[in-house]
């Protein structure tokens, strides 16, 4: 009886592990899945904004930094000449837009004045053609007065000198006149060279904004020559020393951004049709081989590269080869958002894994043609 149920149990053991199994082996069956699955993520190149020799370079190949520690430092001190210069240009400038400030108030009192000098020259000129006519007539009068010798010769004299006097003051104000309305073109002339050399006034003055656009230039090329993590990472492929020159734009070291692992799944062109935005995935990391870790599918591709048709030598198309009886199905990429990932993982750039994508069956194309001819 004890051997009986001992058998019981043996073979109940291993029919659930041949249940479990096949479940298994179901799932590989119904859901797509593929060994060809890499780890991905951002890996961001550092490249300095200025060109200038590193003279501080406090991180190791592979160390993890966070966002805003310091990467490494450039030699500073050209930087920090031009910002001195650069500032003390900014003073002058200022001293400069203040002077012409003043230079054009004092020639919109120059026209004022000439404006004034002006009225009254043509006020005096109304003045003196009235007492032209007042005194032309006082001529004319004596001169009838004398031949009824009801006047004296000195008196008709006398009113022909007021007269001529008056003429010769009108003759002298309208010279005046004249003279002031030179005066003024002249003033009006220097107050439009002031104000042009001036440009506009306060803030939007062009020569103040191009000496503050200088200065903070010259600030940011300072500020440029610190190199901050813009993520947080692990440094990677680390070449550099003490003493290397540092080139503007162009990138000196990688950081791989943490915050950005993902999974692409590259899955045969048959697989892909079921699988959509959403769906589970199992991802199996070779270097963690009996950790499975949870993932969604973020995207499925929209095309891939195209070897055939492409121009080859003497610019003709390259076609390959391919056999008639045997089509090989091209890759597809599928890209997967990785779920919760334990502590103890550690995800690597460029590491392979396998991904099923739980879609229940729905890859499963309608078959159009027999099998052995697709």
């Amino acid at each position: 009886m004890k051997n009986y149920i001992k058998y019981i149990l043996t073979f109940s053991l291993a029919g659930i592990a041949i249940v479990l199994m096949l479940m298994r082996y179901w799932d590989y069956v119904v859901n797509p899945w593929t060994r060809n699955g890499q780890v991905r993520a951002n890996v961001i190149q550092i490249a300095s904004r200025i060109s200038a020799p590193i003279v501080n370079l406090p991180i190791k190949d592979n160390q993890f930094v966070k966002a805003g520690d310091l990467l490494f430092q450039l030699d500073d001190r050209t930087f920090k000449a031009d910002l001195d210069h650069a500032r003390a240009q900014l003073e002058q400038t200022g001293d400069t837009v203040k002077a012409l400030e003043k230079q054009v108030d004092i020639s919109k009192a120059n026209v004022k004045a000439e404006l004034a000098a002006i009225e009254e020259a043509k006020s005096s000129i109304a003045e003196l053609k009235a007492m032209i006519v007042k005194d032309k007539a006082e001529h004319v009068r004596q001169n009838n007065l004398i031949k009824s010798r009801a006047t004296s010769q000195k008196n008709v004299e006398a009113a022909l000198a007021n007269y001529n006097v008056s003429v010769q003051k009108e003759l002298s104000a309208e010279a005046g006149l004249l003279k002031a309305q030179a005066s003024l073109n002249q003033s009006r002339a220097g107050l439009a060279k002031a104000q042009a050399e001036l440009g506009a006034v306060g803030e939007s003055n062009a020569q103040l904004k191009a000496a503050l656009a200088a200065v903070r230039t010259t600030e940011l090329n300072y500020e440029f020559t610190k190199v901050y993590a813009p993520v947080d990472g692990y440094v990677t492929n680390l070449n550099l020393r003490l003493g290397t020159q540092s080139v503007a734009n162009q990138p000196v070291l990688a950081l791989v951004d943490t915050n950005s692992y993902w999974i692409d799944g590259f899955f045969q062109e048959d697989y892909i049709r079921g699988i959509n935005k959403g769906d589970k995935a199992v991802i199996t990391l070779m270097t963690y081989s009996d950790i499975p870790l949870e993932g969604t599918v973020k995207s499925v591709g929209w095309g891939i590269s195209q070897t055939d048709g492409s121009t080859g030598f003497e610019l003709l198309p390259t076609i390959s080869p391919t056999f008639e009886w045997i089509r090989l199905a091209q890759r597809v990429p599928v890209s997967i958002q990785l779920n919760d990932l334990p502590e103890s993982i550690l995800l690597r750039v460029g590491t392979t894994c396998s991904v099923l994508v739980m879609t229940e069956g729905q890859h499963k194309p309608n078959v159009a043609a027999p099998l052995l001819l697709q």
